[in-house]
Formats: C-alpha cells, structure tokens, sequence
C-alpha cells in the first residue's frame, strides 16, 4: 500500500458512517495507516459505502464486537493570556466582539483559555456564551492529554446492523480543582436494509452531515491539529436520524450521494448548542449532496450543503438558524487540496439561551460567513514505514451580531504530520491569528503539537 494513496484519503478527511471514523481496505489513510486486514475489519464510511457479497469460501468473518481507540497528548503555548479578549476592550457582551474561538490548542477546538478577565471596578468582564470549551492553560505553555478515546462497535452476523459507541475522557485542572469530563461524542445503530443498494439508516447520537471537515474531527484522522473557524457550526454531532444514499456511474467513474439528518441541535458544536434533548420538539433537518469522480490517478469531490430548523439554545420554534455552505477536494500524484465556504444566519430568539456551557443573558441575530482551503503533500521519501507531511491552511471569517460589532478576522495554519506505522502519529502546528476589521488587535498566536496514539 503506498504512502501517496494513503494520503490521498487522510488529506480528505477520514470519511465516516454516521460519524464512525473508517478506512478502506484499498485506500487506507496514513495517519495512521490501517493494515488492509485491519481495514477490512472496520465499518464501512458514508461516502465510500460497498455491499458486497461475501467470497465463496472467504475467511471467517470478524468478531462482532471491536474495541479500538486512541490516546491524544499535547504540548501548547499561546501567546498573551491565551484569550482573544484586549485586555483595555471594555465592550459588553466582550465576546462578541472578538473571535474567542480562534487561539485553539488541539483537535477538540478548545483554546488556551476562555477566561474574559476583569473591568476596572474589579468585577468579571461580561460574556454572553459565544465560547469555546478551554483547556484552562491561558498563556502557559502546558502538556494537555487532550482526550483518551475508546470506541465499541458491535456488527451482527444474522442482520445488516452495526451498533457504535464513542466515549472521550478529557482531564482539566480547575479553579475548582482537577476533573475529567466524560463525553460521550457518538452512540447510534445503523442498518442496511437493502442488500443491493448503497443505503444506510442511522439512528442515535452521530456525526454532521454537513459539509466535509467533520470527516476528520479525531485526532487520528486529521492531518493538522486544529480545526478551521468554521467548525464550531458544522462538525457538532447530535442526536436524531439520518440516511445516506449513494448511486454509483460506474461507465463515467463517478457517483452521486445524499446524506440528509434530522436531528435536536444540527450541527452546531455542543458549547453552543447541546444536542441531548430538544428545547422546541422540532428537528433540525440538515443535508448534502456530493459528486465524485474516482480516476486511477485523480480523485475528484465536490459537495453542497444546507441546514434550516430552530436554534437549540431557545425555546421558541420561531427562532431559526439556516446555513447552506459548498466543498470541495481534490487528491492527486501525492498533493490534497480541499476546501469549504459556509454562511450562517441565526435569528434573535428569547431574552435567555441554553447552551452546553450553561444559560446566559439574551440572544441577538447572527451572521457569518467565510472559507477555508488546506493544502497537504506526503514527501516522497523513501523511509517506509514513517511518513511525512507538510500542509497549510487559510482561512477567513466574517461575523456581526447584529447591533453589537460586525469583525472579520483570518488565520494562517502550517504544520507538519509525522506518520510512524500503524499507530503514531507525531504533529506541529503554528497558528497566526490576525484581526483584520472590528476588533482589537491582540496577541493570540499559538504553538501546539499533538502525538496520537492508536490502538
């Protein structure tokens, strides 16, 4: 199995069922890079769905259930306090009008600190939930165990039903003292009702539908380290059902998919949205329709996308979000390009909002809108089985509360991916934030390195 085939799939994003992150057995990703039996063994994704009939004679199938996981473990420093918060910026609601999201140490999207410090009578500065989760390491350089992962997937012999739980252990150290918060980021049952048709059915806590970066949420999986700024609105995984349908030319090489859910909170990441239940009985409905022509030496992908039901942070099912966004990836001779434009617009709801982080003040309406690109290339060096990859990506993003502050800002990300045979991968990343219009130009640049372990 090359080293530049395996990249082609990683550059991508680790296509998933449901939110279960897989590899192909004939393309496997190279960080890390499955065995072709290994590969053989896990789930079959969302895009790259195959039923097949079984081999006359084939080995014994595997066992039913298959325990996996990873270890991911960080070293970070961000520049000033860790925050995007101008230390003389006395506006309120503080976040927002700043980017907080933005000095982000590891593959969760946490930042170095969410901490919005104090005015000058001594008080909190006020925030109003437009927040990340933090690592609680401010402008400290610090290791993180950024999560302990373990997966369960159970596949039954007698029907076409795959069961998948994903648990994530995350250690902090609070004011209040050390803890470690369990999350449970995916639990769902998939079923392939027809034998000869590329449909799935899920049902339970999976995945986004949206767009293409949630494909490669783990840290396992990503190439880089951090998420774009786009993330916080189109990787969040909830709860409801979805199905993915994929109809294969096979004369032109090509295919067309949908995938299309409904679910509690759509796919805004739970530090905004919580996904466990629903405040308006009325689902998010969120789909994509994809292309893809797959050539021996050319892979081409391109996808459009759009939500539309009521925010999660309200009661009230009047209050709407919609978001529509395109992608598109590109894997050839070893070189992956791919990118994403997303646009948000959320309607001003009820003088109080839910999120996962707590309950806060009032809501206003938002918008936003912007891109991402990464570039990545696999060097072809002759030093099987390490493989090396450097890559980049530019982002912008504008965004406006409305009668607040309307900001755009940017980021530069390059980084370099350090692959070690099946089960390690070894990252760095520099992350150059710049506010570019509407807010205070602050020092929140960070350095951060990840090393993946996989088992």
């Amino acid at each position: 199995m090359t080293g530049r085939r395996a990249l082609a799939t990683a550059a991508a994003g680790w296509l998933t069922t449901a939110g279960f992150h897989v590899a192909r057995a004939a393309d496997a990703p190279s960080v890390p890079a499955l065995t072709d039996t290994a590969a053989a063994e896990v789930a079959p994704p969302d895009e790259e769905i195959a039923i097949e009939e079984p081999a006359t004679g084939a080995s014994p199938q595997a066992a039913p259930l298959v325990v996996t996981g990873y270890v991911d473990v960080g070293f970070a420093k961000a520049q000033g306090n860790g925050t995007s918060f101008h230390p003389a910026d006395n506006r309120s609601p503080l976040d927002y009008g700043v980017d907080p999201f933005a000095p982000a140490v590891n593959s969760r999207g946490e930042v170095a600190s969410t901490d919005p410090g104090i005015d000058p009578n001594g008080t909190p500065r006020f925030v109003n939930g437009f927040l990340p989760r933090s690592a609680g390491i401010g402008g400290t350089p610090s290791f993180l165990l950024n999560t302990a992962n373990v997966d369960f997937r159970y596949t039954s012999a007698e029907i076409p039903v795959m069961v998948f739980t994903r648990m994530q252990m995350v250690p902090r150290l609070e004011n209040t003292g050390e803890t470690t918060r369990l999350f449970l980021e995916q639990a769902f049952g998939r079923i392939s009702p027809i034998k000869s048709a590329e449909l799935a059915i899920s049902i339970g806590k999976f995945d986004s539908v949206f767009g293409i970066e949630y494909l490669d949420n783990q840290a396992n999986f990503r190439i880089g380290i951090t998420p774009s700024l786009f993330a916080r609105y189109t990787t969040g995984t909830s709860i409801g059902v979805k199905a993915f349908y994929r109809y294969q030319i096979i004369p032109i090489a090509s295919a067309l998919s949908l995938n299309v859910a409904a679910t509690n909170s759509g796919t805004f990441v739970e530090s905004l949205q919580g996904s466990s239940r629903s405040l308006t009985g009325v689902p998010v409905v969120a789909a994509r329709v994809g292309y893809e022509l797959n050539l021996a030496r050319l892979s081409v992908k391109v996808g459009a996308s759009a939500e539309r039901g009521p925010r999660n942070d309200q009661n009230d099912r009047g209050t709407m979000q919609t978001l529509f966004g395109a992608d598109a990836r590109v894997f050839i001779a070893g070189l992956s390009l791919s990118g994403e434009f997303v646009k948000v617009d959320e309607q001003e709801g009820n003088p109080d909002k839910l999120t996962g982080l707590g309950t806060y003040t009032f809501t206003s309406d938002f918008y936003a809108q912007g891109f991402w690109a990464q570039a990545a290339y696999e060097l072809p060096l002759p030093i099987a089985p390490v493989r090396v990859t450097p890559y980049a990506r530019y982002e912008r993003r504008h965004g406006e509360f409305v009668s607040f502050a309307a900001i755009t800002v940017d980021r530069l990300t390059a980084g370099l991916n350090v692959g070690v045979g099946d089960s390690l991968i070894v990252k760095g990343e520099y992350l150059i934030n710049r506010e570019l219009d509407g807010a205070p130009t602050v020092a929140n640049n960070v350095v951060t390195s990840s090393v993946v372990w996989t088992w």
